[in-house]
Parts: C-alpha cells; structure tokens; sequence
C-alpha cells in the first residue's frame, strides 16, 4: 500500500502546480454561483476542489429526473432534494473547511438586490431568466464586481464550441444575440464576460431545449477555471 507523508492534503496537486501561496489566496475568496443546474453545478464543483473558501449558492429549485443526464448533483437516489441542500453536503465531503451559504430563492428583477447584501469577490451568472441576466449585468458593472454570464448551452453538441469571451464577440448564440441588443439599447459600457458556444444550435422542433452530458459541463470548468486563474493572476499583480 502506499504511504502518505502528513505535508499532504486535499490540495496537494493544485499546490504543485500553482504554489503554497496562490492556493492561500484561494481559500480566502468568496464565489456567489446564480444556478446550481448543468453549468452551475461545475462551476460550483470546480471551484470546492480548487480549494475556494466561501461559496455562496443561490438556487430554489429541487433535483428531477430530467436532471441526471448532465447535472453532476443529480442522482436516481436524491431526486426530489434540493439543489443546494444536496450541494452543501457534498462539498463538504470535498472540502470540510469551505463555508457553504445557502439561498434556496428564485432571483428575478424584485430581489436581484438582496444578493448584493453578501460579501463575494465574483459572481457567476449561471441561471436561465432572461431579466435576472440582463440585471446582473448591470448591478455588478455599476458595483465594480468580477463577473461571468454563461450563455446558452441547449440544444448544443460539441463542447469544443465553448468560449470564454467578451458578449460583442459571440455568434450562433440566441440568449447572447438579445443581451447584446439590451446592452446596445441601454448605453451599457464595461466588460461584460460571457460563456458561448458558436455551434449552431440544433434545431428539436421542442420548446424545451435538449441537452448533453457533455456541453454544460465543460462550460462550468471552463468558467471555474477562468475564475480561479483570475484570482491567480491578480495576485501577482
């Protein structure tokens, strides 16, 4: 069997890579995710194994079957839980010394504000409302917060599409073509970082858009692993 020596931890390969100090960093930032669905919930699993110390999830809704095909909560044995109940526990068997605040609530344009009465050093815009995007948009540039919007991942095939880039620069996106126009129409400056795919979406003939085991997963490492080399990054700065 072999032996591990007591300087190991849970983060012991991340420090490897980037260093006793940058992982010191990490543990004291605070990441608020809106939505613990498919991309979400990797960007909230990204993050609990990259050693972030206070993660802040806001989501109302509960686990349903339709969920198990791409959402990395969602199992036949937890259906029915809430999301963030279920996040909570399973972070902690991750990472005991993260703090986990819960808000089991639907954000919409009349409590958009109250997620602001939390201290959070970035924000990841991960829900599917349209106006709670767009207000998102607008709170944290006039706040000066650190944000990142994911796009649409429905009805996507190749995770290889995704990028992380400015909102004027996505194509083939619908969610992203209307935030553009709002943006234009509203005189809105600053960076507004997004999650996009620039796949054509695949036409269902359904309302309700299909999904991937693969798609919306790799956009929520994609942002957990942007939000973790920005904090990096600033650090040296």
């Amino acid at each position: 069997m072999k032996q591990t020596t007591s300087k190991q931890h849970n983060f012991d390969r991340l420090e490897k890579i980037i260093g006793k100090e940058a992982l010191q960093v990490l543990k004291e930032k605070k990441v608020l995710v809106l939505g613990c669905g498919g991309v979400g919930g990797y960007v909230i699993e990204s993050l609990a194994r990259s050693g972030i110390g206070t993660l802040i999830l806001v989501d109302y809704d509960t686990i349903d079957e339709t969920n198990i095909n791409r959402q990395i909560i969602a199992l036949t044995s937890n259906i029915g839980e809430k999301k963030v109940d279920a996040f909570e526990k399973r972070i902690k068997d991750i990472n005991r010394d993260c703090h986990v605040i819960k808000v089991d609530q639907f954000i919409n344009q009349e409590n958009l504000s109250t997620l602001f009465d939390y201290s959070f050093d970035y924000l990841v815009d991960a829900c599917d409302t349209l106006s709670t995007k767009k207000g998102i948009i607008q709170e944290c540039l006039k706040r000066k917060i650190p944000f990142i919007s994911s796009m649409g991942t429905g009805n996507k095939f190749d995770p290889s599409k995704l990028e992380i880039m400015d909102l004027s620069k996505t194509k083939n996106d619908p969610l992203a073509r209307i935030l553009r126009k709002f943006v234009k129409d509203e005189r809105i400056k600053g960076k507004i970082f997004v999650l996009s795919s620039s796949e054509v979406p695949v036409k269902t003939g359904d309302r309700t858009p299909g999904s991937t085991a693969f798609v919306p997963p790799a956009a929520g490492l994609l942002i957990g692993s942007w939000i973790v080399r920005e904090f990096i990054q600033n650090k040296k700065k």
